[in-house]
């Protein structure tokens, strides 16, 4: 019986608005066309093949190995069977008037008997499509194939012959040495006139260049250039290109424990995410994709600040009503599925934090962010005056009781610290006596409740004994520095209470009601925030021993998940994860300078 898949079995292609998820198998188990956002119409990643696959793979057993194409999101799979090999050549061409995926089974020596299964389910799994088909009139001519539901459509051409078998269609060929098969799956409105047809050749080239082209433009060189690399280029996946929002994952629902019910939907933008996405961009000369994504924050931000959201659509869309998918089963039985985010309706006071830190760095680092930028960034911070003192639920968006997070109340210093910065360094104006007054108010406030004394550490929240890796930030956000004792304390308490194998839970699930059942796997972006400590802290060989330990939990084409489980050594969460994405970038960029006591955060705005 085959292996359950794992998450980390699976890479990715993508076309700057979406992405599909190709696993070790040939299959695609994960897309949602025509956005990241959008239903799927291959849901068997939390499903079964019903539920919507496409796969190709050699009939019987094969060794498996793949990767992708120099710096670029051109997938390679190669399958060694006793007959001979092939090479699987999966992409998807940057979005031009259409959508496409092309497949490519190139045969490498030997011959080799391929096997496809196509089976289109559009709205997660739930819609089977009419399907028809036109034969082509000569032997080497192009089959095409439609599958309509509604307002969907897809296309798929290949000089295979197709056969329907029961709500599938399959396809068995066999390809030699030198020879290739080709297909190719295009979505359409089903109201439009089907789109014409890909020349796979010229496509090739052309997406091979684009990546080239864009990955030349990187300006990591270090010791980690590989790593660096392929995490901005899964950024830049996860770039919802017509408005330059930036996907938290491209997934929903990849559970944090297997089993259990923490599956939430990643694929909307997170305004915690700006600052360090920004600097990860900015740092490795990615000016252009940094200025839109500052743009897409103030245009998401627009309006009155009471109203602003956590998280929002990709366009900047407010409404993400969360429900549930009763007939997907979940990742390896991992209930329930979810559409949708509720906690996009919740009250983070860090938010603040993160957007004023982003809007700052955009600033120094010469971007445009618009003329409305400053206006906005005004009533955010008086919005901040009105209520920094309230509980809220944290950056972790607990489900429980809301409560005076020690973290939220850092960021709210920091929304009122860069405001500060900005109108002194700019000539922007601002009541800066009542703001630097305030700014006194929030630091001295942080350090009477939310430390503690007898722990010689910050906790959690007011009050608590409890520790949590979001207080990681004190020294990033430059709070306070990293040598001071209390963040030290902080630092050696997290070590050793937080870590577990190199890997940092964000806190003890068992200890902290969150609203949800116990247990989940380590944070990688908090592993990621452990190293920078350890730099600024004066630690750095072990910061960088920590480092190359957190690389070895990449998968085999090197991509993240939002966590990783030291026991089962299997990634958890949604997939791939942009937050551990960019937090890996930071760390290797902090230990490339080798500045003791500064990280880029504190560097920019100091």
């Amino acid at each position: 019986m085959a292996r359950p898949p794992r998450i980390e079995d699976y890479a990715v292609i993508g076309d700057g608005q979406t992405l599909a998820l190709v696993s070790r198998r040939g299959s695609i188990d994960w897309l949602c066309w025509p956005r990241f956002d959008s239903a799927a119409c291959f849901a068997a990643l939390l499903g079964t093949v019903d539920h919507g696959h496409w796969q190709l793979a050699p009939r019987g057993r094969a060794k498996v190995t793949r990767r992708y194409r120099d710096d670029s999101l051109i997938l390679e799979t190669t399958f060694e069977t006793d007959g001979g090999a092939v090479t699987l050549v999966d992409f998807m061409p940057p979005r031009g008037q259409a959508s496409d995926v092309v497949r490519v089974v190139r045969g490498e020596r030997g011959k080799v008997d391929m096997h496809m299964d196509l089976t289109v389910r559009f709205d997660y799994g739930s819609a089977l499509p009419w399907v028809t088909q036109q034969r082509a009139g000569s032997a080497g001519g192009i089959n095409l194939l439609e599958a309509i539901a509604g307002p969907d459509r897809v296309t798929l051409r290949t000089a295979a012959t197709l056969t329907g078998r029961g709500k599938h269609t399959v396809a068995d060929f066999t390809v030699a040495g030198g020879e290739q098969m080709e297909f190719v799956l295009t979505y359409s409105p089903s109201h439009t006139a089907t789109p014409q047809a890909v020349d796979v050749g010229i496509a090739l080239k052309e997406t091979e260049d684009y990546w080239r082209e864009w990955s030349s433009r990187g300006q990591f060189d270090g010791r980690w250039r590989e790593a660096v690399m392929r995490s901005l280029i899964t950024l830049k996946a996860l770039i919802y290109e017509p408005t330059g929002g930036i996907v938290a994952a491209a997934t929903t629902s990849l559970p944090e424990k297997l089993g259990g019910a923490r599956n939430w939907d990643y694929r909307y933008c997170w305004l915690r995410d700006a600052t360090f996405t920004l600097l990860a961009l900015m740092d490795a000369g990615y000016t252009e994709e940094a200025g839109r994504w500052s743009g897409w924050l103030v245009r998401a931000l627009a309006g009155a600040p009471s109203q602003a959201q956590i998280m929002y659509g990709l366009g900047g869309e407010r409404r993400l009503t969360e429900w549930e998918v009763a007939w997907l089963p979940g990742f390896r039985q991992s209930r329930p599925v979810r559409i949708g985010n509720g906690a996009a309706l919740q009250t983070q006071l860090d938010i603040y934090g993160e957007v004023a830190d982003a809007l700052q760095h955009a600033r120094l680092g010469g971007l445009d962010t618009g003329e409305a930028s400053w206006a906005v960034q005004r009533e955010l911070t008086a919005h901040v005056e009105k209520i920094w003192s309230q509980k809220d639920e944290g950056i972790w968006e607990v489900r429980g009781p809301r409560r005076h997070f020690t973290h939220s109340k850092i960021m709210a210093w920091v929304a009122i610290d860069r405001a500060i910065a900005a109108a002194e360094k700019f000539g922007l104006e601002a009541p800066l006596t009542r703001w630097r007054n305030l700014r006194a108010r929030i630091h001295r406030d942080v350090c009477e409740h939310g430390f503690n004394r007898r722990r010689n550490s910050f906790v959690q929240s007011y009050g608590s004994r409890a520790l949590d890796a979001s207080l990681l930030m004190i020294a990033l956000v430059g709070f306070l520095p990293a040598t001071d004792p209390r963040v030290l304390g902080t630092i050696e308490a997290i070590g050793r209470e937080l870590r577990v194998d190199g890997f940092i839970r964000r806190y003890d699930t068992a200890k902290t009601d969150d609203g949800l059942p116990t247990g989940e796997g380590a944070f990688l972006a908090c592993s990621f925030w452990y190293v920078d400590n350890l730099a600024l802290s004066g630690r750095r060989a072990e910061a960088e021993e920590l480092f190359e330990h957190l690389l070895r939990c990449r998968n085999d084409v090197g991509l993240l998940a939002e966590e990783y489980d030291p026991r089962t050594r299997q990634q958890l969460g949604n997939f791939p994860q942009a937050f551990s994405h960019v937090a890996l970038v930071s760390s290797a960029y902090n230990l490339a300078r080798g500045e003791p006591g500064k990280a880029a955060r504190q560097r920019a705005c100091s």
